[in-house]
């Protein structure tokens, strides 16, 4: 064993010596990366992460306003996460589904008590795009209907059908794609579809068109409607009062299932462990990921609700993936579930929206032009950026892309020459840095943003 450990730990301490050039030539000879024209990136090589922040390979700091890819609820290299990693792979590192297994049933079970009443079983994915793959077929065979209606500016992944679902620019690539998929337009009063002026008329507008979209798709042959609780990537779109429960109650109406996908903003983001706890409704299946253990190991699941589960009672489920439960992702799990319950990071990610993200969001919207609408809860926030507050035009074009998009780019670029790794998309930057951010690393990070604006505010047009 000693001679193993010495290998193993020599061969770690090999990668840590690794010079930047040679991380970098081994990433630019051999890896393959997402959403991206290969030739034209030049990924970052980072050295190590800790807490809110991570560092490059020549040693600059960079504060994580972006929690990656809104997954690091509890922070980087979390010494409990790590330790409870590092037990189970002593106890068990891998177990095929079909067996049961500690860290897995106890997962499962930690996950129903936050949920919503009555959800209180768990179909664990390697992800959120699979989550939201394996949702909608239980939808269909729950109802026996084939068609889903999913929201214009929404993203669900990027396998087969959840590409087909999400309702922006990331899908045309992928199209045609899966059948049976009508997409419709969600709330946003900010830029109304529906020439709303008052979050009670976007309601009303916005329920009014979902109705008309299912009275020409005909309610009988849809089984779902999914949605994310809070928009999340397009924009942290907070549906008015009374919109989700409008949404349910059309769907009571006409036996469709409600999926709320909650992959970015469950676990905690909104300040609630479930967004759907902010509104009062209580989905037929919610699809999460991402921080159900703050992305340490793969894991996503579905919770479902007593009459889904029932539905496969004696009828086989017809899915499965080779590693669903995977027993170090759960025990990951459990460990970020027990730690954010002790250490109530719930509660804190409510207070840091309420005390100290969304005041210090509004007051540089207030003092820069190109401030538009400032948008979020707990700690999932995006302020979006203008060229004209009259006009409310946006400070790039729709899915800009090269020049067209070089304000966006110089404002990300300014964020990161101050110490801060942004989360850009369209004309807006957000804020969703760690769960376990401090008031004080907050307001470094909106420091910086402040002066990232002063380069949007060069790009703006409007009268101040």
């Amino acid at each position: 064993m000693t001679n193993v450990t010495t290998a193993t730990t020599d061969l770690l301490a090999g990668l840590a010596a690794l010079s930047p050039e040679e991380v970098a030539a081994n990433d630019r000879a051999h890896v393959f990366h997402s959403w991206s024209a290969q030739d034209l990136i030049a990924p970052l090589p980072i050295a190590r992460a800790e807490g809110s922040y991570f560092w490059d390979t020549d040693g600059n700091r960079y504060l994580d306003f972006a929690s990656q890819l809104v997954y690091l609820n509890v922070g980087h290299q979390h010494p409990r996460m790590i330790e409870a990693i590092a037990e189970q792979a002593r106890r068990m590192c891998t177990l095929a589904p079909g067996f049961a297994e500690a860290s897995r049933g106890l997962a499962a079970k930690l996950i129903a008590d936050v949920a919503p009443d009555g959800m209180d079983h768990v179909f664990f994915t390697n992800g959120g795009a699979e989550a939201n793959e394996n949702a909608i077929r239980m939808a269909k065979l729950h109802t026996g209907r084939t068609k889903v209606l999913a929201m214009y500016r929404s993203y669900h992944g990027a396998t087969h059908a959840a590409i087909a679902l999400t309702g922006d620019p990331r899908r045309w690539g992928s199209e045609p794609a899966e059948p049976g998929i009508v997409h419709f337009w969600g709330p946003y009063l900010y830029r109304s579809a529906f020439h709303a002026t008052t979050p009670q008329e976007e309601t009303e507008r916005a329920l009014a068109h979902l109705r008309d979209t299912l009275m020409v798709e005909g309610p009988q042959t849809v089984a779902a409607i999914i949605l994310e609780t809070i928009v999340g990537t397009n924009g942290i779109l907070i549906p008015p009062p009374g919109y989700l429960e409008g949404v349910r109650a059309i769907c009571d109406e006409h036996g469709i299932l409600l999926i709320a996908d909650e992959v970015m903003a469950g676990f905690g983001r909104t300040g609630t462990w479930f967004a759907v706890d902010h509104f009062g409704v209580t989905p037929d299946l919610i699809t999460f990921a991402k921080g159900v253990n703050s992305g340490y190991v793969p894991l996503g699941g579905v919770i479902m609700s007593r009459a889904i589960r029932e539905t496969f009672g004696r009828r086989a489920y017809p899915g499965g993936l080779t590693y669903s439960g995977h027993p170090l992702a759960c025990g990951a799990a459990v460990a970020a579930i027990t730690l954010m319950k002790e250490d109530r990071i719930v509660e804190h990610a409510a207070a840091l929206g309420a005390d100290v993200i969304g005041p210090g969001l509004a007051d540089l919207a207030e003092r820069h032009p190109s401030g538009g609408e400032v948008r979020g809860l707990g700690v999932f926030w995006a302020v979006e950026l203008v060229k004209d507050r009259a006009t409310r035009e946006p400070l790039v074009p729709f899915n800009a892309s090269g020049e067209a998009n070089a304000p966006m780019a110089a404002v990300a670029a300014a964020c990161k020459e101050r110490g801060l790794w942004p989360m850009t998309h369209f004309n807006r930057t957000h804020v969703v840095p760690p769960l376990t951010a401090t008031p004080e690393e907050i307001r470094e990070g909106l420091d910086a943003l402040d002066g990232a604006l002063s380069v949007a505010d060069g790009y703006y047009t409007g009268t101040h």
